[in-house]
């Protein structure tokens, strides 16, 4: 099997555009994908500013950015992706969707050797593979957010996944990207969620019972545990919305109260406080902006 050069994302959020990212970093050729053009190119904007914030930073030679946003091409044609050696779909964590996107792929992505990778953090990878004609070449590749700060990714084989795949996709990963890998079992939540999302979920019960502020318990786990962000902050950057559906899927799949989100978080999602994304969680981003 030949080097994958040619890489494809589907999704244009702040996951997908943080994958396109470190792959153009790394010198390959890549297609953002996203439903319209449009949001696409907002994509890419992303892309263009967090490069240009590291040329600031001095992590990114002036050459280096222009190298890595020449080497990205953005569309909302899936058919762009047909010769891509692998394609990782970042798109909403819905299973019914991102099943018909990878029907969607499989009609698309025709190269011999090609991989399709769901970046999904809580979906069963075995379902995602069983649309497809080749499930042998789809694994989970579990990027963390920011992806161009996060070193982790976690390879997740499912029970068709072959080892040539997963071999392949994990060098990729670690010798290409420079991430380092590990490799968790197809359930839900795999490795690093299984473990997190309850902690942030009992944070957000023991905010909801009065036993402590917001505050208070950041607080108590970045000065008393030595954590570099508190549970609550964690929670509102990775969103809560999308802590909400993680905590749905696992409990779905292991049927524990500490996976079911507490009613607190429901409401917070459901009236529009996401945390950093909307300027409003946990704690008031918005606020802060204006300071």
């Amino acid at each position: 099997m030949g080097a994958i050069t040619r890489v494809g994302n589907v999704g244009a959020g702040q996951m997908g555009r943080g994958i396109a990212e470190v792959c153009a970093r790394a010198g390959l050729s890549v297609t953002l994908c996203d439903t319209t053009e449009d949001r696409a190119q907002a994509g890419l904007i992303g892309v263009a500013d967090s490069l240009l914030r590291a040329e600031k930073k001095g992590t990114l030679t002036a050459e280096e950015r222009a190298h890595a946003l020449a080497g990205i091409t953005v569309g909302a044609d899936l058919s762009r992706l047909a010769r891509a050696d692998l394609v990782v779909a970042a798109a909403v964590e819905d299973e019914r969707a991102k099943t018909a996107l990878f029907r969607q792929l499989d009609e698309v992505v025709v190269g011999p050797d090609a991989v399709v990778a769901s970046n999904t953090s809580s979906l069963p990878i075995a379902r995602l593979a069983a649309a497809t004609r080749r499930p042998e070449a789809v694994l989970g590749l579990h990027f963390f957010n920011p992806v161009p700060v996060m070193p982790l990714v976690e390879v997740v084989p499912s029970l068709h996944t072959s080892q040539t795949t997963e071999r392949r996709v994990r060098a990729f990963a670690g010798e290409v990207l420079g991430k380092r890998t590990i490799v968790a079992q197809d359930r839900a939540g795999f490795v690093v969620n299984s473990l997190l999302v309850p902690y942030l979920l009992a944070a957000v019960r023991m905010v909801a019972s009065g036993t402590a502020t917001a505050e208070d318990v950041d607080e108590g786990m970045t000065a008393g545990c030595a954590h570099p962000m508190g549970p609550l902050r964690l929670a509102d950057l990775i969103g809560l919305d999308t802590v909400a559906a993680i905590g749905d899927a696992l409990y779905e799949e292991y049927k524990e109260p500490l996976y079911a989100p507490p009613p607190l978080l429901r409401r917070m999602v459901e009236s529009g406080l996401l945390g950093r994304k909307s300027g409003r969680g946990f704690f008031n981003y918005a606020a802060q902006a204006r300071g």
